[in-house]
């Protein structure tokens, strides 16, 4: 694989090497430069070995992570496989521990850049009170302070500089190991056990965090390039790579100096390394000031790694309604979430002040192994439950004892962690716990794999698990109207028309903004740039929240960021459990033409959810006209009608075109489908009409203001050979056009020749 350049993160398939790099770059750096010395003074020359433990037990969640990655590339990683599978009370858990345990972990990452910059500039200790505050709390707290406020405001090529970093890191660590081998005593490792072979796994406990973050790597799953190999390639890879590299260093270090002095030291990698370079090189300054210079970029990358990705935990949360649309608003001039930003950084800067660095670093590996432990036994689910479209292209070798030992020994290495790191951390899971029972549970309406599976196997189930997991099911399903924004032109009408649909069914409206980037272009990287694709694309957003909450009803925004832009309706409205989609449709809609044959053509098949379809030409529903000849469709615009003639009083003419001769068999039709569907005789008038059906629907159409259609029924190939009544109509009528389908699945033939 030669000839890659810095650029690769531009691409949208990203190979084995990119995949790779985002691994690596996410565990290395900040673990081995902070812990040696707590890591040494724990377990001596045997710490080498808990690393090592620490590599196998993170590739049996790695393996597990893998597959769930190929099988569902979502954004959220392992948040979303346990909400997913295990339902929303364990994605509480999950969501919760993933979030306060990134914050644990920056604040361990920001006392580790605080003992390096103190070697830089002279600052004092600090005592507030009776909180005393050392050089390095004091240094760790204005950087981290510095680095919410960067990602308050936002900042930009983070993904290139990420690379370099990660690039030097390797080098820099690369050199110092040859030339600490070159100058390493290997009798110093005797003995080697010198606090006893039980002083193993609280060392791995301690080392642990040294392997947080490998699980990113599935978050952009499907940008990788055949990504059934190359996913496990890069997460198993990563995990092994990073467990060799911690390995030798710490060899490296204890052969260096030995092991006593080693726990002693302030900072022993650059003790370690003015020493190699300095007997080999003869530049024990060189050597000292390189290593200082990889300790800040390490700590300082993992901390700002760590923010960004609370943040976006936080996003995957509120799509599911786990945690208030709030804290997820975004910034109107940084674009940023700058409340949920603020919020994890007072976290952040409150742990730094209380905590020290091995409490902070259990305590953040505590959460983690919590979330690891769920995401195997999700796995499992997965796989027992055989969930509906759950495919992965890469499966676990030697299941189910992989996911098994992964949930076994996540869940057992949290025994081996002080009282104090598991107190914390327990109590937050509790916090998760209380809050999905309190808040979320009243509003997630997503449920998990594992509750449907109980559930629907209830006669054969003991009756307490049936009745915990009938117990625990969210109650919230609130109606949700998804509306997709693309012409600001029109999002008034369409914002109007959802706010009518959700206000009659006590619900949200569901405010989704697309952004397409080119092919060319990854999609985290446009995540993390969407300035560059769509200046001021949020103003669509903050302008369809104020138009619907001056209807009285919820509304909640989201940017989705895709290669696609309409077929992305569709799984948007999968992925945010849509009711209804209210859309429009017309010249530069949704990256479609201006005739109606593009959007029809992508309803023929399966649909989500019900669709609402607006061709708007100055919305007006005073005047409606709905034609009828019964059928799903049909059925689905009298709901909507019946919404709009209550808000806005409209006038309605009901219009039936019957065969030639059958007339009073079309007015007696009409009667009774109009009083099946709640239409009375005030304000409605009844017309039925014979001849062509479409001429009768563009005559009528002349004193109407909003047409509102079934979509056509017929298949495909009909539609090729004989047309469409809505593409023929559409155009050449002067009023707004709202197309109705109900959600159906089709097969193969129904999707060619028709339903009928």
């Amino acid at each position: 694989m030669s000839g890659r350049t810095d650029d690769e993160e531009l691409a949208k398939d990203l190979g084995p090497l990119a995949a790779l790099t985002i691994g690596v770059g996410t565990m290395i750096g900040a673990g081995i430069f902070v812990l040696p010395g707590e890591a040494a003074a724990v377990a001596g020359p045997l710490v080498a070995a808990s690393f090592v433990v620490g590599g196998v037990i993170s590739l049996f969640t790695a393996l597990s992570a893998s597959e769930l990655g190929t099988a569902m590339p979502k954004a959220g990683g392992s948040y979303y496989y346990v909400n997913h599978a295990l339902g929303p009370l364990f994605g509480s858990i999950a969501g919760m521990g993933n979030w306060i345990g990134l914050a644990f972990a920056s604040a361990f990452y920001m006392l580790g850049f605080g003992s390096f910059l103190i070697e830089l500039v002279a600052l004092p200790a600090v005592s507030l009170g009776p909180l005393a505050l050392s050089r390095t709390q004091v240094a760790a707290l204005v950087a981290g302070a510095a680095f919410v406020g960067v990602n308050y405001v936002g900042a930009k090529e983070t993904g290139r500089l990420q690379n370099v970093i990660v690039i030097l890191l390797v080098v820099i660590l690369t050199a110092f190991s040859i030339l600490g081998a070159l100058t390493a005593d290997l009798s110093t490792l005797r003995p080697f056990a010198p606090q006893g072979y039980d002083a193993l796994l609280p060392g791995t406990a301690l080392v642990f965090v040294s392997y947080l973050g490998f699980a990113k790597i599935t978050t952009v799953a499907e940008e990788i390039k055949n990504p059934g190999r190359n996913l496990p390639l890069a997460i198993v890879g990563s995990v092994v790579i990073v467990t060799v590299m911690y390995a030798i260093i710490m060899v490296v270090l204890m052969g260096v100096i030995n092991w006593e002095l080693l726990a002693d030291s302030r900072t022993p990698v650059i003790d370690v390394a003015e020493v190699a370079f300095g007997d080999v090189l003869g530049l024990a300054a060189v050597g000292g000031g390189l290593v200082l210079f990889a300790g800040l970029l390490a700590t300082a990358s993992s901390a700002n790694a760590s923010i960004l990705a609370s943040s976006r935990i936080n996003f995957a949360m509120g799509r599911d309604r786990l945690i208030t649309a709030w804290l997820n608003r975004i910034h109107p001039r940084f674009a940023t979430p700058y409340r949920s930003i603020a919020i994890t950084g007072a976290l952040i800067l409150g742990f730094t002040a209380v905590g020290n660095v091995e409490t902070l670093a259990k305590a953040g590996s505590v959460l983690h192994l919590v979330v690891y432990g769920l995401l195997n036994l999700a796995l499992i689910v997965m796989r027992e439950a055989d969930a509906p479209g759950y495919d992965p292209d890469f499966t676990v070798p030697f299941y189910p004892v992989v996911p098994i030992l992964g949930a076994v020994t996540s869940f057992g290495l949290i025994a081996f962690m002080r009282p104090i790191e598991i107190a914390l951390a327990g109590g937050f899971v509790a916090f998760g716990v209380v809050w999905y029972l309190v808040y979320a549970r009243s509003r997630a309406d997503k449920k998990g794999i594992l509750g449907k599976y109980v559930l629907e196997r209830s006669d054969s189930m003991p009756d307490s698990v049936v009745s915990a997991a009938a117990g625990l099911q969210p109650d919230g399903g609130r109606f949700r109207v998804m509306v997709p924004l693309a012409n600001p032109q029109h999002e008034e009408a369409l914002i109007t028309l959802a706010s009518a649909v959700a206000d009659r069914h006590d619900g949200v409206v569901d405010a989704v903004h697309i952004v397409t980037v080119p092919d060319q272009t990854s999609l985290e990287y446009a995540a993390d740039h969407l300035e560059e694709h769509e200046e001021n694309y949020h103003e669509v957003l903050d302008q369809a929240r104020r138009d619907a909450e001056t209807f009285g009803v919820d509304v909640e925004t989201h940017t989705i960021v895709s290669h696609r832009g309409f077929a992305e309706i569709f799984d948007a409205a999968r992925d945010h459990d849509a009711d209804q989609v209210v859309m429009g449709w017309g010249r530069g809609s949704h990256g479609q033409p201006g005739r109606i044959e593009g959007a029809v053509d992508e309803m023929v098949g399966e649909l989500p959810c019900d669709f609402l379809v607006l061709r708007d030409r100055e919305f007006d529903p005073s005047r409606i006209l709905l034609p009828t000849a019964g059928g799903p469709d049909t059925d689905l615009g009298a709901e909507a009608v019946r919404i709009l003639r209550d808000r806005y009083d409209a006038d309605l003419t009901l219009l039936h075109v019957a065969d030639e001769g059958e007339r009073e068999a079309g007015e007696a039709f009409l009667r009774e489908w109009a009083a099946e569907h709640g239409f009375g005789d005030e304000g409605v008038t009844h017309r039925v009409e014979t001849g062509d059906v479409e001429d009768a629907i563009r005559l009528a159409a002349t004193d109407a203001t909003l047409v509102a259609i079934g979509a056509s029924e017929r298949g495909l190939f009909p539609r090729l050979i004989h047309g469409s009544v809505v593409a023929d109509v559409v155009d050449d009528v002067d009023c707004s056009v709202l197309l109705a389908e109900r959600a159906r699945q089709a097969g193969l033939l129904a999707r060619l020749f028709g339903d009928r």
